[in-house]
């Protein structure tokens, strides 16, 4: 009954202050989530719209926070990258020839797994009747498989930047 009475008017009042569907209906789903979780606690002395609007309130500054931080985080992050492009600027071949070597570096089964996903474009389900495993297991192995690449990757730009800080 509280949701049904209050939900239109909270949605419209956190859309009106933030300019975003997102946030709004987050905002309204969290909101009532709260409201669930300490309707024991509610207070006699005021109203539930004031409180509802209250917990909506508390909720949409800290999503607006954490959404700053986010942005604040990808703007840093863009920047770094940005710095990071730069810096290993690297031909399009020699990047090639490396991300190959390091799939070669690939344990057989989880390389052949890789390569018919990326290079085949093959479904999870289509390598795994014809590999005859599961297509779980596909997917722990692609998992891996760019965790392992990411990895080997990474380290191969930082012993390319110590190079070519050293010469």
């Amino acid at each position: 009954m509280v949701y049904h009475q209050y939900h239109n008017k909270l949605y419209f009042y956190i859309l009106k202050h933030t300019q975003s569907v997102y946030l709004a209906e987050e905002t309204v789903q969290l909101t009532f989530i709260k409201l669930w979780e300490k309707k024991e606690t509610l207070s006699f002395d005021y109203e539930l719209s004031f409180q509802v609007f209250r917990i909506a309130k508390s909720i949409m500054i800290d999503l607006l926070r954490k959404q700053s931080v986010q942005h604040r985080h990808m703007g840093q992050f863009t920047e770094e990258a940005a710095v990071l492009h730069m810096e290993f600027d690297l031909s399009k071949k020699e990047e090639l020839q490396r991300v190959y070597h390091c799939i070669e570096q690939l344990s057989p089964v989880r390389r052949h797994v890789f390569k018919m996903s990326r290079f085949e474009g093959l479904s999870h389900k289509k390598i795994a009747e014809q590999l005859s495993i599961s297509p779980r297991t596909v997917e722990n192995h692609i998992l891996r498989a760019v965790h392992q690449l990411r990895k080997a990757l990474l380290m191969l730009m930082a012993v390319a930047a110590v190079r070519d800080l050293l010469f």
